[in-house]
Order: structure tokens, then C-alpha cells, then sequence
């Protein structure tokens, strides 16, 4: 299964996540693998002095750095790394992006407050779906608060206001515990920089609203009263409006060793949590909103997402053009026929793209896949009578530039088990395998085998295929105008070993046109 990296540079922190992005309708499923996050206030100097200080530069630049030793040790296929508000609001951004980018090891964007809302609604809908609802999304981060309307699972409408945390922090909170004068202009000016959303989200009734953003994390645990030890368990819990209000009456009052004693808040987090609680009080007041919903999402499980919707690192599942070169050369120097095989080759691809929640693998081995169906038939050129046998010590005999000696030795196994029997402890070639590759063999066997089938007439009556997941089983729809009835048995064929892979039936159906 394809890994990806996200890095958000926001005002207040640096999160990075490393997740595993299975395919999904109608958006991915999101497995986190690492995450890390860094408080930096990047955007304290920002929203102060108009630029980045040296300090907050090479403090970031530090961070971005050990997170960057701590991604490249996965399989990332894609990484993405974003700065938010505070770099959108920097003059000397430039210089920032430059060294952010160096030390992250990829080139950091500097992306729009509406790129943001959109990557923070696909980041919450991925990780908790609302296939049908209207919901509004709130996230309050460190320089700017995103409001989202999405219905049906799509954004309708998003706006960004400069209403972060740090933002407010340090333009109206001078003492602490901060004074009611600063508190009324504070509030007025939520108040104003929220009029521009009411006509277009205000008059609407949601089924639910929607926190994103540490700041909802420490406000929902304080409310429901879960220490900050326990703040994984704060998602999906609710926070009613009267709570909210209660918790923003009680945090005025207190200084700011006081907010750090509150159930939920951290020390870090209770240095800006008033105007962040009164962000999302005065969104629950303004819209006339009953209560809210904490979800552990945001920008960087949107960029996830986004990489995955795009299929960023999926041409690692195929063959580079010098790899699918030499494969083509020892194909042809045993007398296969390269249309054929280039058919298979298509139909190994999408079936193990499609299947890819099943088998997860990583997409590298589909290329493995893709070079056996190059590979399945030289052994024709030794003896037609099992050419299976014949065609891996062909390739196990075979210099193939590219391919490491463990790589070259897993699609000889791939031949070797493409028809026939499969694998067993009797096999003397098998029984020597590293338990890791007998798995990832097994799980590759029975897409060879389909892929195989799928042109067994070698007319290529097959024009395309696609799967259908559903509980329990898959469906193989195929796409042609011709009669299809051997390929059809010869899937039939290998229903049974698919079914002892994993675990599911397997059947076949043909659509026309």
C-alpha cells in the first residue's frame, strides 16, 4: 500500500504525519504509520514585528530537519510539504521557504487559506465520512480560522479569517489574566471578521458541526474533563455551546498557572487558549449552533488524502521505460509474444492497484508483477510441457540489469507458480524463501494468475478490468465487446486460490459497450 508524508508548517506548530492511503470510495482510507508535532510560534514574530525571526527561522529550519530523517525512513511514494498563514503573511517568505525547504528536503508551498480549508475538509472527511450529512468545519490554528461548508462529502463553500490563535494572542491579550477591555475587543473583533460568512453560512441548519485544530482538541478535553494524557481519546466527542461558553468564562478569570492546572490544556496550549476558545464560542453563538464535534484531522491527513486522490507514486507500480526494455529483450530472445505479454502486463496493473486494500503491499511490487507476465512464458522455448519449470530457471540464469538478486528471484518465482500447483513445502526452490517473501508471494499469485487468464484466447477479447470490493467478496468486471467465455472459466479457475488468500469469493462479470 502507497505511504505518504505530510509536513504543515503552521503559526503555532510543525506536524508531520507518514500514513498508509488505501483506495477508497469516495475518498481514501488513511492509516497512520508516525506523527510527530513541534511547537515553534512561528507565527509570534509574524503577526508582531511583519517577518519571521532568525530565531523562529532556525528553530523551525531544526525541526523540519529531524522530521525529515524521521520520514525518509519509511516507503514514502509521495511527500508534500505546506506553510500556512503566518508564511502567507511574512515579507521576507522567500528566504523562509528556502530554508525550510533545504532542511525538509523537499520544496515547501506556501498554499492559500482557501488551498488550506480544502485540504482540512479532506483531511476530516477522510479520517470520519459524512457520506450524506451538511456539516460545517471549524479549525482554528495559530494565524487563521477555517470555515467549511461541505454536503454530500463535498466542499461547498470554505472561507479563511484571520482569527489563529497566536494571531489573537498577540494582538489583544497584553496581560494576564487578559483585562475585560481587551476581551470586548477581542470578541468585536471575531465578531466583524465573522460577518463576512454569515450570509453564505449562516442561514443554513448542519447536521453536524465539526472542530478540527489543538485548540478544539484542548477545549473539547477540557469540557469533558479527559486529561492531556488522554487527549486520543477527545475525537468524535461533543461539546454543547452552554459548555463552551462555561470553559471560556472560567479561562478569562484564571492566570495563565491557572489555565495550565485545567483537565485537558496543555502548558504550551494555555498560553493561547482563551482566544481560541473564543473563536469557536463565538462561531457556536453567531451561526446559532447547538454544540460541536472534535475531530483529530487537518491539513496534513489532507495532504494524504490529496496525494492518494491524485495517485502520486503509483508509476512505481509499473515498470520504468530501461526496466521494461531489458524485461522485453529476454522476452523476445525466448520467443514470447510481446502483445500478449504487454496485455497481461495492463491487466496485472489494474488489478493490483484495485486490490490494493486487500494485498497492501507497497507499489514497487507491482512492477515485480508486471515483469512476470513478461517473463511467464520463455520457458515455452525449453519445452511446452511445464514451461512454468522451465521459465524461472530461465530467469533465475538470466542477467537482468535493474533488478537486485532478491528482486530477479521473486518474479522467477512468480513464473514458476503462474499455472499448476502452488506453492508447497515439498518445492525445494520455496521452502529456503524468508517467510516475508513467501507472504508477498502468495498475495502476487493470484493476480498473475488472473491477469493470465484474462487473455487466454490471446485475442485480447478482454478490453479492460476493474474490481468491485465489497464485504466478503470481489467482482471482476470486464470490459468487452466479444465473447468471453474462456477467459470467464479461466478466472473461474482461480477462484479458489484467491479465496485461500484472502479470504474472499471471487466471481466474474462482462459489461458490454
Amino acid at each position: 500500500m502507497p505511504q505518504y508524508a505530510a509536513v504543515d508548517i503552521g503559526s503555532n506548530s510543525v506536524r508531520l504525519l507518514v500514513a498508509d492511503a488505501a483506495p477508497h470510495e469516495p475518498l481514501p482510507q488513511i492509516a497512520r504509520l508516525v506523527e510527530e508535532r513541534q511547537v515553534t510560534r512561528l507565527g509570534e514574530s509574524v503577526f508582531r514585528d511583519g517577518s519571521i525571526s532568525d530565531k523562529a527561522m532556525q528553530e523551525v529550519a531544526g525541526v523540519l530537519a529531524q522530521m525529515r530523517q524521521t520520514w525518509q525512513k519509511y516507503d514514502v511514494v509521495g511527500a508534500r510539504a505546506v506553510a500556512t498563514s503566518a508564511t502567507r503573511d511574512a515579507s521576507n517568505q522567500a528566504e523562509f521557504i528556502n530554508r525550510a525547504s533545504e532542511a525538509i528536503g523537499i520544496r515547501v508551498e506556501t498554499i492559500s487559506g482557501q488551498e488550506e480549508a480544502r485540504l482540512i475538509q479532506l483531511g476530516a472527511l477522510a479520517v470520519w465520512p459524512h457520506p450524506k450529512q451538511r456539516i460545517l468545519i471549524v479549525d482554528v490554528g495559530g494565524g487563521s480560522a477555517e470555515l467549511i461548508h461541505a454536503e454530500s462529502g463535498r466542499l461547498v463553500s470554505a472561507f479563511s479569517r484571520p482569527l489563529g490563535a497566536v494571531r489573537l494572542q498577540t494582538a489583544f491579550l497584553k496581560d494576564d489574566p487578559p483585562t475585560e477591555t481587551q476581551l470586548h475587543r477581542l470578541r468585536s473583533f471575531i465578531d466583524e471578521k465573522l460577518s463576512v460568512t454569515l450570509p453564505k453560512l449562516g442561514d443554513r441548519r448542519y447536521d453536524r458541526v465539526i472542530a478540527t485544530s489543538s485548540s478544539a482538541a484542548a477545549v473539547v478535553s477540557a469540557v469533558n474533563r479527559l486529561p492531556r494524557a488522554k487527549r486520543d481519546m477527545a475525537d468524535r466527542l461533543r461539546a454543547r455551546t452552554s459548555e463552551v461558553r462555561k470553559l471560556y468564562k472560567d479561562l478569562v478569570g484564571r492566570d495563565l498557572n491557572g489555565r495550565r492546572k485545567m483537565p485537558g490544556i496543555g502548558p504550551r496550549r494555555a498560553e493561547i487558549i482563551i482566544p481560541g476558545t473564543a473563536v469557536f464560542l463565538a462561531v457556536l453563538e453567531t451561526f446559532q449552533l447547538s454544540s460541536l464535534y472534535y475531530c483529530a484531522a487537518g491539513v496534513r491527513q489532507g495532504i494524504v488524502a490529496d496525494l492518494a486522490l491524485r495517485r502520486v507514486g503509483r508509476e512505481l507500480s509499473r515498470l520504468s521505460p530501461e526496466e521494461r526494455k531489458v524485461v522485453e529483450a529476454l522476452a523476445r530472445r525466448y520467443g514470447v509474444e510481446i502483445r500478449h505479454a504487454r496485455k497481461l502486463a495492463d491487466f496485472a496493473n489494474s488489478l493490483f492497484v484495485a486490490l490494493e486494500p486487500l494485498h497492501r503491499l507497497t507499489p514497487n511490487h507491482g512492477k515485480f508483477l508486471e515483469a512476470a507476465c513478461y517473463l511467464l512464458d520463455t520457458g515455452h522455448y525449453i519445452s511446452d510441457t511445464s514451461h512454468h519449470k522451465h521459465s524461472y530457471y530461465i530467469i533465475n540464469n538470466s542477467d537482468l540489469p535493474g533488478f537486485t538478486d532478491s528482486e530477479r528471484a521473486l518474479v522467477g518465482m512468480l513464473c514458476r507458480y503462474h499455472r499448476k500447483a502452488l506453492p508447497s513445502p515439498r518445492h525445494s526452490e520455496y521452502i529456503g524463501l524468508p517467510a516475508e517473501t513467501k507472504k508477498t508471494l502468495a498475495l502476487m499469485i493470484p493476480m498473475l494468475r488472473l491477469a493470465d487468464g484474462l487473455d487466454r484466447t490471446r485475442d485480447q477479447r478482454v478490453e479492460s478490468v476493474s474490481c468491485e470490493l465489497r464485504a466478503g467478496s470481489v467482482n471482476l468486471l470486464l470490459r468487452s465487446n466479444m465473447k468471453t467465455d474462456l477467459e470467464q472459466w479461466a478466472v473461474e479457475q482461480v477462484a479458489e486460490p484467491f479465496r485461500q488468500v484472502y479470504d474472499r469469493t471471487l466471481s466474474v462479470s462482462v459489461q458490454r459497450g
